[in-house]
């Protein structure tokens, strides 16, 4: 099912202000996540609800405000990605961000690294090898994800930033899947270990930032509940 959405904020990634709706979630995941109907419809315009511009869901439009947030930039992602500023930043984006992978490879040091060619648990880069470290929906699928954010900021220099998101149910805490039965994000039909989710985050996502040593953490916030981003800032900002 889709449709025209309703008026909503203008698209941190291109700037366009109207979006479509389409419906992402399916009964089996639903039930899986005891999803309430009204987390079932955020969630759904989370991850369906498409800007008609440069057609990134609103995840992405999050992450792309986390980003701008993060650099102290004004404007949209697509204005940042052909400046001065951005040409100078070498950037990580870990297992294509959402939709913003055309974007930030506009930025001459942009580096993409996906599983499992590359380990969360264990990143083939030098300490304080990049400015920006960026994921999109990954640290749900990450065996440890405190250890994970570690090695993320490992690789970040000092005041450089790790913006990311995670499917967030906001009225709940974060809980592990071990000993429930499996659940899969994606085709409806995967069942690859890819794609099992490990961690399901509630409002107390940003706790693991601070676990893994995050000197200041901040929360985007593009449409709430449905569009939120965390940000971790490595000590020497």
């Amino acid at each position: 099912m889709s449709g025209t959405a309703p008026p909503g904020p203008a698209c941190a990634v291109c700037g366009n202000e109207a979006w479509r709706d389409h419906a992402i979630l399916w009964p089996a995941l639903v039930a899986e996540w005891q999803l309430a109907p009204h987390e079932h419809a955020y969630v759904d315009r989370q991850q369906g609800t498409l800007c008609t511009g440069c057609g990134a869901n609103l995840r992405s439009a999050a992450l792309a405000r986390a980003i701008l947030d993060a650099r102290g930039a004004t404007g949209t992602l697509r204005d940042f990605a052909a400046s001065p500023a951005a040409a100078a930043l070498d950037v990580l984006e870990i297992n294509e961000a959402g939709m913003l992978g055309p974007t930030l490879r506009r930025m001459p040091g942009h580096r993409l690294a996906t599983y499992p060619e590359v380990d969360m648990h264990a990143l083939p880069y030098p300490d304080a090898a990049f400015d920006l470290v960026v994921h999109s929906d990954t640290l749900e699928h990450v065996p440890d994800p405190v250890h994970a954010l570690t090695e993320c900021r490992r690789v970040l220099r000092p005041g450089g930033a790790l913006c990311l998101t995670v499917p967030t149910i906001v009225g709940r805490l974060t809980r592990g899947r071990e000993g429930l039965p499996p659940s899969y994000h994606g085709d409806p039909a995967t069942t690859s270990e890819d794609f099992a989710v490990r961690t399901e985050y509630g409002a107390d996502a940003w706790t693991q930032l601070a676990l893994a040593g995050f000197a200041r953490i901040g929360i985007a916030v593009l449409d709430f509940p449905s569009a939120t981003a965390l940000t971790g800032w490595r000590d020497g900002a």
